[in-house]
């Protein structure tokens, strides 16, 4: 029972039982997210690319637009 090449046989197969474990479980994994994926795109839930900016970002937007024109008078000579 002390025998070296025995316990380097069992190691090895363990390895090896665990690698395919975890390629199965990966596999599985990936395929799960593949098809949670395909029912977003069928739902119609994914999110748009050209997604309407909120009233936030609006609101800073037209704060920079008025920055930059008063940057321009004073740029200009113009005195507001």
């Amino acid at each position: 029972m002390t025998d070296p090449n025995l316990y380097i046989t069992l190691a090895s197969a363990a390895l090896a039982g665990l690698a395919m474990l975890t390629f199965a479980a990966l596999t599985g994994w990936r395929g799960w997210l593949q098809l949670k994926a395909q029912e977003l795109h069928a739902s119609g839930d994914m999110p748009r690319q050209q997604a309407l900016p909120n009233a936030s970002a609006r609101i800073e937007i037209a704060d920079l637009k008025e920055r930059i024109r008063k940057l321009e008078a004073i740029a200009a000579g113009v005195d507001l």
